[in-house]
């Protein structure tokens, strides 16, 4: 493990390393991020050590359909994480955010996001950085871009918790649902899993395509391939998103 005080991007270095054949299990932690990034190239900014910055490096034996597995594998291990060490209830935003679930006067705010990129040879699956950003600390008040969107786990009422706790917390749970993929069943347990933490299924969402077209309706499910199912406003047939940016939308 190699811990920095700054760095750009712990994924950006991790797919360097990656690139020189650096090997499986390598986990890189930074206490501040100057160019970290999320889906669709969106920036991550957090203070410095405020947040637990991590990138993992892993060789799976995958091929590159199923690699969106482990940004799941990585996203259930971290709710979990942070219910058992701190004591709060954090959600699964489809497919890859750690947000305040329903019900919290929080609720919706992002804790957290996994970056996961992957390095290709064909359709093998050379190498994956599993990367992950989540609030821990954030005591001050935050900016006025962040105050609406965001929060940390101290601002839910959370038993107070050491990065490097949830950090080996974190590891250790995303280790074990990594060697379950390879049992009999282990993909079923993982989304059964996906499904008791989704802050998703059963809300009313916008789906935002790639190819410009938005499609509302209830979330109802997430599939055995990852995909999210959709029940359309309109009442026709349940269609499942592949790729898209899910907003959340208000309960009816």
């Amino acid at each position: 493990m190699r811990w920095v005080e700054e760095t750009g991007s712990t994924n950006a270095d991790l797919l360097e390393a990656a690139a020189r054949g650096e090997p499986d299990g390598v986990v890189l932690v930074a206490d501040h991020q100057t160019a970290g990034r999320g889906r669709l190239d969106r920036t991550w900014r957090a203070p410095p050590g405020s947040s637990l910055l991590v990138s993992v490096l892993l060789r799976p034996n995958l091929g590159a359909v199923d690699a969106h597995l482990l940004t799941t594998a990585a996203g259930v291990a971290a709710v979990d994480a942070c219910g058992d060490l701190t004591g709060a209830t954090v959600g699964l935003k489809w497919p890859n955010d750690l947000v305040v679930p329903a019900g919290h006067r929080l609720a919706g705010r992002k804790l957290g996001g996994i970056l996961a990129e992957a390095r290709l040879q064909g359709p093998t699956v050379e190498a994956v950085v599993v990367g992950m950003g989540l609030n821990v600390e954030w005591s001050f008040e935050l900016p006025p871009e962040l105050a609406e969107v965001a929060t940390a786990l101290d601002h839910l009422g959370a038993r107070p918790v050491e990065r490097e706790d949830l950090l080996v917390a974190w590891l250790t749970r995303f280790d074990t649902v990594l060697a379950d993929l390879d049992e009999p069943g282990g993909r079923d347990r993982l989304f059964d899993a996906v499904r008791r933490v989704s802050a998703t299924i059963g809300r009313p969402v916008r789906a935002e395509l790639p190819d410009g077209r938005a499609l509302e309706g209830t979330a109802v499910d997430v599939a055995a391939n990852g995909h999210l199912v959709v029940g359309p406003a309109d009442g026709g047939p349940s269609v499942e998103i592949a790729v898209g940016d899910v907003v959340h939308l208000r309960q009816r």
